[in-house]
């Protein structure tokens, strides 16, 4: 039992260490690499609690690819498979942020990278279509659910924030579906117990976990945000331009080289806390950032599997779980308008869907690569 326990830790190392190098095209893309390697290759849950982790993920601060990772490395190795998988998933990105931070400090600029860049965002978005397509089938349980997803598509294009739309589905679906299955039950109570910790997890962490100025300004961060890269830029600049510890134009290099390294773009928070501190400040901004989403996946996952057994709760999850899948769509549509912008990038995305859904199959690392080739060389033309 001793040696499976630490062959699963060692698995889990590995796998989130390999998706770490090359977790590129945000947190859509992270997903559904995730769903490959996890759901449908070493089948270490099916599809549909993946989606509750999903869906519960979606509903707490913090970087949700990030989260989704110390979720099933909590499933397949217990509260240190938790730890394990989140720390691989995030050190590459991490440590290739730290590095041109130093870069940046000692020579004023970063290695130019674009082109090879290029050709990974066109690529990936087959790999989010291929897990659109197999969570969707899941998620699309009545056609009720289809119409709620429909709604949340419309409200995303309509600007409404994207946890305010999970939220609300969350709730229009639990109500409509448990006032008809479930009229005579009443677990009000219950659901509020159930829910109440992960809910105020977020001021535990940020009134505890406060030691030095760089630690906590990004631990307040890491504690609240929501959201996309832009929020993040948000956060940021209130917390570092405006006081004057940061310019303007050293955040924007920042939240850059955190979009076009592999892994979370929270990662930003190594290069900003190396400008600001060196390399203590960027271990404590990377400390401060990313601990609030262990402790809570620490909190949170254990209360899934009661969330689902919850008659009201159960309803509730399987509409934040079909709205999620929406807001994958939402974050498809907008990244195939922004990266489909010649016919070389038309090129690499239709090979992309060839290897997704065609007869010859690749793993997703595989057409990252090939995409980032393939990218490298269209741009000589």
């Amino acid at each position: 039992m001793e040696k499976n326990k630490r062959n699963n830790l060692k698995e889990i190392a590995q796998v989130f260490f390999k998706l770490g190098l090359f977790a590129f095209g945000g947190p859509a893309a992270h997903i559904a690499m995730m769903e490959e390697e996890i759901v449908r290759k070493r089948k270490w849950m099916d599809h549909s609690h993946f989606l509750d982790l999903m869906g519960a993920t979606n509903l707490i601060p913090g970087p949700n690819s990030t989260e989704m990772t110390m979720h099933c490395g909590y499933v397949r190795g217990g509260v240190l498979g938790l730890f394990i998988a989140g720390v691989c998933f995030i050190f590459p990105a991490v440590i290739l942020t730290g590095f041109l931070a130093y870069l940046y400090v000692e020579f004023g600029q970063i290695p130019s990278v674009e082109p090879f860049i290029a050709g990974i965002k066109p690529a990936i978005l087959a790999v989010i279509l291929g897990a659109v397509f197999k969570l969707g089938k899941k998620a699309l349980k009545n056609w009720q659910l289809g119409v709620l997803a429909v709604l949340v598509i419309l409200v995303s294009f309509l600007g409404v924030n994207e946890v305010t739309a999970l939220l609300s589905a969350g709730l229009l679906g639990g109500l409509f579906f448990y006032g008809i299955n479930e009229p005579s039950e009443t677990n009000n109570k219950r659901i509020f117990q159930v829910i109440g910790i992960p809910l105020i997890s977020p001021l535990i962490a940020k009134t505890v976990l406060s030691t030095s100025k760089i630690f906590w300004i990004f631990l307040k961060v890491g504690s609240v945000l929501y959201g996309s890269g832009y929020v993040l830029f948000a956060y940021l600049k209130g917390e570092l331009v405006e006081p004057g510890y940061l310019h303007m134009n050293e955040l924007i290099d920042a939240i850059a080289v955190g979009q076009f390294t592999p892994g979370p773009v929270l990662s930003t928070a190594t290069f900003i806390g190396y400008q600001l501190g060196g390399f203590g400040g960027a271990i404590a901004a990377t400390l401060g950032i990313f601990l609030p989403s262990f402790l809570l996946v620490w909190m949170l996952n254990p209360l899934i599997t009661r969330l689902r057994k919850n008659k009201f709760l159960g309803y509730f999850l399987d509409s934040v779980n079909v709205a999620a899948v929406a807001i994958m769509v939402v974050v498809l549509l907008e990244m195939t308008y922004e990266t489909i912008i010649n016919w070389q990038t038309a090129v690499i995305a239709l090979l992309g869907l060839f290897f997704v859904f065609g007869p010859k199959k690749l793993s997703s690392i595989w057409i990252v690569i090939g995409g980032s080739a393939l990218g490298y060389v269209l741009s000589l033309i």
